[in-house]
Formats: C-alpha cells, structure tokens, sequence
C-alpha cells in the first residue's frame, strides 16, 4: 500500500486552505492562490491583512475570532474579503487553532467563495460590511452591539442603512438579500 501524500492532497483541495501562525500566511494550496487572484509564493509569509478590505477589519475580526477561539478552538463566518484586483466578495471561512491556548498561533484555515450565492451588490462601508455579516449570522442588535462595541441604537442605525441600501423593507428582507435570496 502507498503512503498517502498530504502534501499533495493539501496543495490540490478543491477548497482554499492555508496554514497560519499570529495571523500570518505560512503555507497555503492552489485554491486559495487562485480565490484571492495571487501566487502561492505571493500568500506565503504574508499577514491576513492583505485579503480584508480595510486594516480595521482585519483588527476588529482578529479581536472577535480570540474569545471564540479560547471558547471553542475553532471559528467560523461568512465575511466579505478582498482579491487582489480590489474586487470585494462573500467568503465563508473557518479555522481551528491547533494550541489550545494560543487562538491566534498555529492555525489551519480554510476559504470558500459564496459570492456566487451572494453577490456583493452595494458598496458599503467597513462597519456596514461587520455588521451585515453578523446579521446572517442571526444576531441582534443587541448582541451585536455587545460584540462590536457600539450602542445598540448605533447598530440600529447601521441596519437601517443597509436596508435603505439593498431595499429591503424589513429586517428580515435584508437578511434574505444578504445571502443571495431572490424576492
């Protein structure tokens, strides 16, 4: 019997993957090469910051992934990032710390583009964009007031926003419209 080769299945998954130490690209395969519209050699040693839209949400999302990660070793969402034509879209990303203690030390992450699914379709601003991503995840005002650190009146605010943005006549319309659901 072969030995299985993991490098090889690891370079070729049809999902984009990478390995990451303090948020820090250390070795990725082709798929996320080939998301992100960069080379392998272009990831490798790179810091994260390179695929989110602004340097603020990179801080802000590493600051919300550390208590999930201490909780429960591993974090996942759907966020809009970057490729490296600037184009912005829809991506679904989990990760699992392999040191318990260290959330943002070693890491294995992987990358799925949903844009397909849910298009980008207005251009919002940064905190519209965290705010819009914690609303598909089911959340309210108030708790997503508690894990960005604004009034809930402020994330009402934002909401109100992004239903004025993508017509959306109810909360629940704009969810749908987030990802990707025709009315």
């Amino acid at each position: 019997m072969n030995a299985i080769d993991y490098e090889h299945i690891f370079l070729h998954a049809p999902v984009g993957m990478c390995i990451s130490e303090n948020r820090v690209i250390q070795s990725c395969n082709e798929a996320l090469a080939r998301m992100f519209g960069y080379t392998r050699a272009q990831l490798t040693g790179t810091s994260f910051q390179i695929l989110y839209p602004t340097l603020d949400e990179f801080l802000r999302t590493g600051d919300r992934i550390i208590p999930i990660m201490n909780a429960k070793g591993r974090y996942s969402d759907e966020r809009i990032m970057r490729r490296a034509n600037q184009e912005l879209f829809w991506c679904h990303v989990t990760g699992h710390a392999l040191k318990p203690n260290e959330p943002l030390g070693p890491g294995i992450w992987t990358f799925e583009d949903v844009s397909e699914k849910r298009p980008v379709t207005a251009e919002l601003t940064p905190r519209e964009r965290e705010i819009a991503a914690l609303l598909v995840e089911g959340k309210t005002s108030k708790v997503i007031a508690r894990q960005v650190d604004l009034s809930p009146r402020t994330v009402e605010m934002h909401r109100a926003k992004l239903m004025r943005k993508f017509d959306a006549a109810t909360s629940s319309e704009l969810v749908h419209k987030l990802v990707g659901v025709q009315f």
